[in-house]
C-alpha cells in the first residue's frame, strides 16, 4: 500500500495525470461535443484567466510570469494543475512567522562594528554600500579579524575538514544538500560519532530531497541513536513530496565557533573525485577561522531553530567563547545567506552589484548559466563598456538538457564581447566570483532559477582578503584547461538543437 501511495504523490504520477487530462480536453473540444464542452470551457478558460491575472500580479520575476502565462493560456488544464502543485513556494508560509522570530531574538547581539563598517568605507565608499546592501537586506553583518583560506578542489578541503574536525572540543555544526554514504561520509561520521561519545555537541542538518536517493529512508533516525542531533529539511513524505519547490542547497560546517567551512562541496565521493562521475569534478570552498565564522553559525542555528521547533542561547556559541586570543585581521568578509522566505534576490543581487562596479573585470565559475534578463544586461553591459567578463561553465554536464540550456545563452553573451569557456576535464561545479583583484564570493549559489529564486543558499563575500588572489590565481590556472566558445560554435549548430533551445529558454523559470 504503501509503495502505491509513493507513486500516486509522486510527481511524475502528477505530471502523466496532468498530461492525460489535457488530452482529454483537447479530445473534447476536437470531437465538437459542444453540449459538453461550451460549459467546461467557459469554466476552464475563466479559472486560468484567474491564475493568469494572479500571477502577473505578483511580485516575481517577470520571467516567472511570463512561462506560467503561456503554459496556463496554452494548456489550461494542464498548465493550472502543475502551477497548483509546482509553481509555488510552499515552505515559505510554514517557516517565514518562526524564522522572524528567530531573528528578533538574535538582533540585539548579532550587530554589526561601527568601526569594521567605518574601516571599509574609508578604504572604498563604493564597495562599503554593497556590503551595506547584504547587512540591511540579508540579514548579516560585516567582519573583519578572520584569515581566509581558498580550495580549488574538493579533496584539498576535505583534508583540512578532517583535521579540523578531529581537533572539535565544543560543538561541531553540519548543514549539507546532499549527503551519499562512501569514503568521503564514513570518514566524517567516524569522528562524528566519536566527537558525540566524547560530549561534543554535534548537530546536523540535511536536505531530505537532496538525499532521496544517497541515503535511506528517515536517516537521521540512524544518526540520533548515534547521539548525534540530526534534523531533515523539509522532509519527504508521502501526498506531500509533489509540492517540495524550496530546498537547502547551503553547505556548512562550524567548528567551536571559530572555524567553518562552506562552498560548492557536499559530502559526497564524487566532490572529492573519489567516485569519477562526468570527469573532472571540478569544485571550489572557503575556510573561515575567525570572528567572521559567527556569521556561519547564526545562520545554521536559525535554520535549526526553525525546523526543529526549538530554541537555543545562540550567543553560547560566538567566536570567543571558545577562543580567547584575538583572530588574524585579513581584510573583510561576510559570510551571508539567501532564503526564499522574503521577497529580495539577495544572491543574485550580490552578483548583479560586482558586475556593475566591475572596474577591469569579472571572472565567473557557474554550472548552470541560466540566467534572467536582469543579469544577461548586467554581464554585457559591463562587457561593452571595457570590463573583461569571463565565463567558465562544465565541459561535461551533469544534466545533458540544462546543459543545452545553459548553451543557448552564450550567443548573445559572445556577441556582446564576453568571453565563454567550458572545462574540458570534466564537470565544473563551482560558484565563484572574482573582481578587480579586491573582492570576490565563494558559496553555494548557482547562475539558475532554483537558487536564486527558490532556494536557501549560502556564500561568502570577501574584499582584500587573501583568498580573492587566491581565487583569481586557480581561474587563471583553470582557464588553459578550457576551450573557449567562438560565435561559430553558436551559429552553426543543428536546427534541431536550436529549436529545442528556443522553447527550453521559454521555459527556464521552470526547471
Amino acid at each position: 500500500m504503501k509503495k502505491i501511495i509513493d507513486l500516486v504523490s509522486s510527481r511524475i504520477f502528477v505530471f502523466i495525470l496532468a498530461v492525460l487530462l489535457q488530452m482529454v480536453w483537447l479530445m473534447l473540444l476536437a470531437w465538437g461535443m459542444t453540449n459538453l464542452a461550451t460549459p467546461a470551457t467557459w469554466l476552464v478558460e475563466s479559472l486560468s484567466l484567474i491564475f493568469v491575472l494572479w500571477i502577473v500580479n505578483k511580485k516575481i520575476n517577470p520571467a516567472y510570469k511570463l512561462a506560467w502565462t503561456i503554459l496556463i493560456l496554452a494548456f489550461p488544464v494542464f498548465g493550472v494543475v502543475v502551477y497548483v502543485l509546482f509553481g509555488q513556494s510552499r515552505v515559505a508560509g510554514a517557516m517565514t512567522k518562526e524564522s522572524s522570530a528567530v531573528l528578533h531574538e538574535i538582533k540585539n547581539y548579532f550587530k554589526e562594528s561601527h568601526t569594521v563598517r567605518k574601516e571599509l568605507k574609508e578604504a572604498d565608499p563604493g564597495v562599503s554600500n554593497q556590503s551595506a546592501y547584504i547587512r540591511d537586506y540579508a540579514g548579516f553583518p560585516l567582519q573583519n579579524h578572520t584569515s581566509t583560506k581558498y580550495y580549488p578542489v574538493g579533496e584539498a578541503m576535505f583534508a583540512d575538514m578532517l583535521e579540523d574536525l578531529k581537533q572539535a572540543r565544543h560543538f561541531i555544526f553540519l548543514e549539507y544538500f546532499i549527503i551519499h554514504e562512501g569514503k568521503m561520509w564514513n570518514q566524517i561520521l567516524e569522528i562524528l560519532e566519536e566527537k558525540a561519545k566524547e560530549g561534543v555537541d554535534v548537530r546536523l542538518i540535511y536536505d531530505d530531497m537532496g538525499c532521496v536517493t544517497t541515503l535511506p529512508y528517515r536517516y537521521y533516525k540512524k544518526l540520533q541513536a548515534k547521539g548525534i542531533k540530526c534534523a531533515a529539511f523539509n522532509p519527504v513524505r508521502p501526498i506531500l513530496n509533489i509540492i517540495l519547490n524550496n530546498r537547502d542547497h547551503r553547505k556548512i560546517l562550524v567548528i567551536d565557533g571559530h572555524t567553518g567551512y562552506t562552498g560548492g562541496i557536499n559530502l559526497a565521493d564524487e566532490y572529492i573525485n573519489e567516485d569519477v562521475r562526468f570527469g573532472h569534478w571540478k569544485d571550489t570552498g572557503i575556510r573561515l577561522h575567525g570572528e567572521g565564522v559567527w556569521n556561519l553559525t547564526v545562520m545554521f542555528l536559525q535554520m535549526w531553530c526553525v525546523i526543529t521547533g526549538t530554541r537555543t542561547h545562540i550567543p553560547a556559541y560566538s567566536p570567543y567563547v571558545y577562543h580567547m586570543e584575538e583572530f588574524e585581521n585579513d581584510g573583510f568578509v561576510q559570510p551571508y545567506g539567501d532564503t526564499p522566505l522574503d521577497n529580495e534576490t539577495v544572491g543574485e543581487d550580490v552578483y548583479l552589484n560586482i558586475i556593475n562596479q566591475a572596474k577591469n573585470y569579472v571572472y565567473i565559475c557557474t554550472p548552470y548559466l541560466i540566467i534572467d534578463n536582469e543579469m544577461m544586461t548586467a554581464l554585457c553591459l559591463a562587457s561593452k563598456r571595457g570590463v573583461d567578463v569571463r565565463i567558465m561553465t562544465p565541459g561535461i554536464p551533469d544534466k545533458k538538457i540544462i546543459f543545452l540550456l545553459t548553451q543557448s545563452y552564450y550567443e548573445q553573451l559572445i556577441e556582446a564581447g564576453v568571453r565563454i569557456y567550458e572545462y574540458t576535464p570534466g564537470f565544473l561545479h563551482s560558484k565563484t566570483f572574482v573582481c578587480d583583484d579586491t573582492i570576490a564570493t565563494v558559496g553555494t549559489i548557482n547562475l539558475d532559477y532554483r537558487s536564486l529564486y527558490l532556494h536557501f543558499e549560502c556564500a561568502v563575500w570577501m574584499y582584500q582578503s587573501r583568498a580573492v588572489m587566491e581565487v583569481k590565481a586557480d581561474m587563471e590556472e583553470t582557464l588553459p584547461k578550457c576551450r573557449e566558445i567562438k560565435m561559430d560554435f553558436c551559429k552553426n549548430r543543428n536546427i534541431l538543437i536550436r529549436t529545442l533551445q528556443s522553447i527550453l529558454r521559454l521555459a527556464a523559470p521552470l526547471l
